[in-house]
C-alpha cells in the first residue's frame, strides 16, 4: 500500500513538473468601435430646400481617444456642399474606441451619409426664396 502511495505521489510530481507556467493575467479580450454620439450632419438649407439629395461616403479613422482623426470622401454625392457637411458633421462624432489588450486602438471604418430631402418643403424655403428673389433684382 505504501508503494501505491509513492506511485500516486510521484506522478503528481512529474505532472506539475509538465505543466506551464502562467504568464501572468490573463489578456483582456478585445472589444470592437461603438458609436456613442453621431448626430446627423446638418444638411444645407439652399439644397435641401431645392430638393437636391444624395450619399457621400467617408473613409474614417476614429483614434485611441474616440474622436475621429481622419475624415475623407470616399465617395462624392456628386453635391460638394453635401460632401462638406457630411465631413464635418462626422469630425464632431464621439466613439468608444475599439480595444486591444486593454487598450484602446485606432479602427476604420466607412460611414455612408445620405441627405434626403424632405417630403414637406419647411415654411423656412419660402422665405429662402424671397431672399434669392430680391437678390436678383
Amino acid at each position: 500500500m505504501n508503494h501505491r502511495l509513492i506511485s500516486i505521489a510521484m506522478a503528481a510530481t512529474v505532472l506539475t513538473a509538465c505543466a506551464p507556467e502562467p504568464q501572468g493575467p490573463p489578456a483582456a479580450p478585445p472589444t470592437e468601435l461603438m458609436a456613442v454620439d453621431t448626430p446627423p450632419p446638418a444638411y444645407p438649407e439652399a439644397l435641401a430646400c431645392d430638393d437636391i439629395g444624395g450619399q457621400t461616403v467617408l473613409a474614417v479613422t476614429v483614434g485611441p481617444e474616440g474622436r475621429p482623426t481622419s475624415v475623407r470622401v470616399k465617395q462624392s454625392s456628386g453635391q460638394p456642399e453635401l460632401d462638406v457637411a457630411a465631413q464635418e458633421g462626422v469630425k464632431a462624432w464621439q466613439f468608444r474606441a475599439a480595444t486591444r489588450n486593454g487598450q484602446p486602438v485606432a479602427s476604420d471604418l466607412q460611414v455612408p451619409v445620405t441627405f434626403k430631402p424632405p417630403t414637406l418643403r419647411p415654411d423656412r424655403c419660402f422665405a429662402l426664396d424671397e431672399e434669392r428673389r430680391d437678390g436678383e433684382l
